[in-house]
């Protein structure tokens, strides 16, 4: 278990900031730290998957590839998964999960496919473990097996992470389609307040004027505090054969002695708002769960009227957009809800209301309340809506490109300067 090939997937645009906290780490560099298409190789230890579950903020899984070998039929991919030890792995006790994904395979039914691995995993446990097989389960399984198809090639994972590595365990309340905490940290080392080589965080006050169940800001204060992102859930690399409880005992105490460290240092200001209280107190009650509620100063209010909560720093924002486009503002009188409930409360959907289908009016009024207040502030604002600096009659000084899961984004930046803003002519 000290060579292990590890695949670590990531959303599209973050390769290269997943490699830089993987080094980081790990202390892998050269040949032995790869960056691929949405994701990064690490030839590493068993002890390093641990430490990369426990520690990792940007990865999606950590995966241990057990087979990498060519195909052309499904009784291809039997004879591959058949020639994989995966009694070294789990026992025929233990429930497991297969997930196959493809690109460019020529097969016809990826069920089938998936059928075949899972006939040559119990196979091999029959012949091995005189007639006893390992049992399907699909919801919650011991054990997960991942298989991907390309064109000719068939590539077998096994899982170490369990639970996506977003679900860091204190998030409880949420809104509608909440950022994932994987992604909150991209924003944050995209827009260089967290250096994912170093680990160390800026000294500028952060704020989210559209925090919605608080994601940005807690993941933040959770950077700022040096607090392990696993800290609070479980793996699934604890229910396979490798793991031994008291390196991972180890692992853990290690890591809260260095976050004890860190907590001794003066608390770096971190700000969060919605104009919806309910969220508002979603967020409190996840901060609290996230250890960070003395971290975090959270308050309810609209984007277009709250102050800056600090001389200068750093905005990092990801405005709702699509389905979620109810952003920004109610400050306006008219402003448009979804119904008449939201009508008379003025918070519909746990966010603020855009003026316009596309959030135009919105962000026309946030970028005049920015100048009017925020100048010598930086923003960062992730949008699918490569539109967007006309919309805000601002001139971005950078653009990274990132995915929200399938939607494709830019980070754009914004030196705020004061000015007087122009609205376009009707």
């Amino acid at each position: 278990m000290n060579s292990l090939q590890l695949f670590l997937p990531c959303a599209a645009g973050v390769e290269d900031l997943l490699a830089q906290e993987v080094h980081r780490l790990t202390g892998l560099a050269g040949n032995d730290l790869m960056v691929a298409r949405a994701g990064v190789f690490a030839r590493a230890s068993w002890r390093d998957a641990m430490l990369l579950n426990l520690h990792g903020r940007l990865a999606q899984r950590v995966l241990v590839q057990l087979s990498h070998t060519p195909y052309r039929s499904e009784n291809d991919l039997y004879q591959a998964a058949s020639a994989v030890a995966w009694e070294n792995w789990f026992t025929p006790r233990q429930t497991f999960k297969i997930e196959t994904t493809a690109q460019h395979s020529p097969l016809t039914s990826l069920n089938f496919a998936t059928l075949r691995i899972k006939d040559a995993i119990a196979d091999r446990f029959r012949a091995k473990a005189g007639g006893v097989r390992p049992s399907i389960e699909t919801q919650w399984p011991d054990v997960r097996v991942f298989a991907h198809l390309s064109t000719d090639q068939l590539t077998l994972y096994i899982d170490t992470s369990g639970e996506p590595l977003f679900k860091r365990g204190w998030r409880t309340d949420k809104g509608d389609a909440p950022l994932k905490e994987t992604l909150a940290a991209a924003m944050l080392a995209a827009s260089g307040w967290w250096n994912p080589e170093t680990g160390e965080v800026s000294q500028e006050p952060l704020y989210d004027p559209c925090c919605g169940s608080g994601t940005i800001p807690i993941e933040a204060a959770q950077l700022a505090s040096g607090m392990p992102a696993g800290g609070q859930r479980r793996f699934g690399f604890e229910k396979l054969a490798p793991f031994q409880a008291h390196v991972w005992q180890g692992l853990k105490q290690e890591a809260q002695e260095k976050a004890q460290e860190k907590a001794r240092r003066d608390p770096v200001p971190v700000f969060g708002s919605d104009v919806s209280h309910r969220m508002v107190d979603f967020a409190q009650r996840n901060a609290e769960r996230a250890g960070v509620a003395s971290l975090v100063q959270l308050r309810g209010g609209d984007a277009l009227q709250r102050m800056p909560p600090a001389e200068a720093g750093v905005i990092v924002l990801n405005p709702p957009y699509g389905e979620r486009i109810e952003v920004g503002g109610v400050a306006r009188a008219g402003a448009r809800t979804r119904g008449p409930a939201a009508a008379a409360s003025g918070t519909p959907g746990g966010r603020e209301a855009a003026q316009t289908d596309d959030g135009g009016e919105f962000f026309e009024q946030l970028s005049s309340h920015w100048k009017k207040n925020y100048a010598g502030w930086t923003a960062w604002v992730l949008t699918p809506d490569m539109k967007l600096p006309s919309k805000m009659r601002l001139k971005e000084s950078r653009r990274v490109p990132m995915w929200n899961g399938p939607i494709e984004c830019r980070l754009f930046r914004f030196e705020l300067k004061a000015g007087t803003f122009r609205p376009r002519e009707a």
